[in-house]
């Protein structure tokens, strides 16, 4: 028999509370009992006046609105709050009754812009805390990576600027501009500046690429560290994209070490990390640094590599390939500076395949912590163990699962603001709620646990039959109108 309903009836009263229509598993009523936002309002209070103006929206509800849509992907504001007018959830999340009035989307832009990244950064690290309680944080192993966010601005905004002109352009008034600039030290310059393209919407943002197949894009780089445990990311710093990872490594352990407590054991990275700076401090900390090293650069085609130098660190000497010792010259800005005799290198056999054409004799640079590299590179030529493997496949699919998470189903795969302080809220926005997810599915009894991931791999598998059946039949009819 069919069914026939009368959609023009209409409830003018519902009895009960709002929170009877939100499933119990849904995301929102799950984080909500390990949400703990009281000590929000003594911690913003100086951003307000006390005995003048209207009263504001309550932080908390502020900061639920923000939440909520970032756990759904939304990370507009016109678009949450479109959504907030329909969806009981979020209503009941932030504490709105269905007949009370949601705030401005503008409203959030200024809590934002008053607040400042310095709020929102102890928001995540109170989720963090909050992951510690409950056991999900060792502190011993962490895996650290760095990705790319695209920057909020067109192709158009994007301008060539040389820097002899900026600097002109801001050079003070008292300055004499007819003063020759100061002599640069060294070989003279024999190609000019390259010239640098910024954007004019966003300044801060800079062209970066994640490989070299790929063109340069105005990114910011998010450093994210994550423990080995659950998966929880207790640190996260945000630079231009021009930065290089490896160099904050080092300042990225000591504010994890200070967030846990404990000291780390264990460190995973990429080859971006791999300089010897880094294995030589890792070294002198006792972490054991399960990062691949690089391989040893050349100069030009056929040259003698640098590993055919014997370096004796106790003594500081340096032996080339032909028995000859070199002199330390001069101290670089990342180590020390050898170079050879010209009557050594004039009498070498190997003179020509060691000796640039441009040069007369041989110079090497020995880094900081070369010592510490040259360990690192001998232990990964004879075979990390299996223990060693398997915590750096745990690095692939932890820390780079946490990015792919963020962009794929948390919108941090383009900014949506401009700015490095408003991108940085997003970023500890998109942080807090992965680590709420975790803290909420700890919440949980081992049974539920169980039950809910074999639901959700059940609806993943589901998904993908469907999206590979979708693809083979478009495969199908491509084929049969080719045909």
């Amino acid at each position: 028999m069919i069914g026939q309903r009368d959609r023009s009836r209409r409830s003018l009263f519902i009895a009960g509370d709002i929170e009877r229509f939100i499933p119990d598993d849904h995301i929102l009523k799950r984080v909500d009992r390990v949400l703990d936002l009281s000590w929000l309002h003594e911690a913003v209070q100086g951003y307000y006046c006390t005995d003048n103006g209207r009263p504001g929206i309550d932080p908390e509800v502020a900061v639920r609105l923000m939440l909520a849509g970032f756990f759904q992907g939304i990370v507009h504001d016109r678009k949450l709050m479109r959504e907030a007018q329909v969806n009981i959830a979020i209503r009941w999340f932030a504490g709105y009754e269905l007949d009370e009035a949601l705030p401005d989307h503008s409203t959030l832009s200024r809590i934002r812009a008053r607040w400042g990244a310095d709020t929102f950064q102890a928001i995540f690290r109170k989720t963090v805390q909050g992951c510690i309680d409950a056991g999900l944080v060792s502190g011993e192993t962490v895996h650290v990576d760095a990705t790319l966010i695209r920057a909020d601005v067109s192709w158009e905004s994007i301008v060539t600027r040389h820097a002899e002109d900026v600097f002109r352009e801001n050079r003070d008034d008292d300055d004499d501009v007819s003063a020759d600039p100061p002599k640069r030290r060294g070989r003279p310059r024999t190609r000019g500046k390259k010239p640098k393209k910024v954007s004019l919407t966003d300044p801060e943002a800079t062209m970066a690429t994640s490989s070299r197949g790929h063109y340069l894009e105005p990114t910011y780089k998010q450093h994210t560290t994550v423990d080995d445990r659950a998966g929880v990311v207790i640190d996260v710093d945000l630079t231009t994209g021009e930065i290089n990872e490896g160099t904050k490594l080092i300042e990225t352990i000591e504010r994890v070490a200070c967030m846990t407590g404990k000291p780390i054991k264990r460190i995973t990275a990429d080859k971006g990390y791999a300089h010897a700076v880094n294995y030589g401090e890792l070294e002198q900390r006792g972490i054991d640094a399960v990062i691949p090293p690089q391989r040893d650069s050349h100069y030009g085609k056929g040259e003698v590599s640098i590993k055919r130098f014997k370096y004796d660190g106790l003594h500081r000497r340096v032996v080339c390939p032909g028995g000859k010792e070199l002199t330390r010259t001069s101290r670089g800005k990342n180590g020390w500076i050898y170079a050879s005799k010209r009557s050594d290198c004039r009498s070498c056999r190997l003179c020509r395949r060691c000796v640039p054409p441009s040069a007369e004799r041989r110079t090497i640079l020995i880094v900081d912590g070369y010592e510490a590299l040259v360990r690192a590179r001998r232990r990964k030529a004879r075979g990390w163990d299996d223990h060693t493997r398997h915590v750096y496949n745990r690095h692939r699919h932890l820390v780079e699962g946490i990015h792919g998470e963020a962009k794929e189903q948390h919108g941090l795969r383009r900014a949506v603001r401009r700015g490095l302080e408003n991108v940085a809220i997003q970023v500890y926005l998109t942080a807090a709620v992965i680590n709420l997810k975790r803290l909420a599915m700890a919440s949980l009894g081992p049974i539920r646990r169980c039950v809910f991931i074999i639901d959700r791999v059940a609806r993943d598998m589901h998904q993908a039959v469907l999206s590979f059946g979708r693809r083979y039949l478009f495969s199908l009819d491509e084929w049969y109108s080719t045909a």
